[in-house]
């Protein structure tokens, strides 16, 4: 469980990790990140999921 922030809104998410907003959107259309939405738009990005991913693609 995390102790700290866990939601980022998607242009911070995309700033902090230096990663374009469209590739984090289809990991949230393809189920891998969890978003939460409000009308239809991604607002907030779970970045536990996102670190899960980033380290995923980093494994050598």
């Amino acid at each position: 469980m995390s102790l700290g922030i866990t939601w980022y809104l998607l242009d911070e998410a995309a700033a902090k990790y230096n990663l374009d907003k469209s590739l984090i959107l289809k990991w949230v259309k393809d189920g891998v990140v969890r978003a939460e939405k409000a009308d239809d738009a991604v607002v907030r990005i779970n970045v536990d999921d996102l670190e899960l991913k980033l380290r995923e693609m980093t494994v050598v």
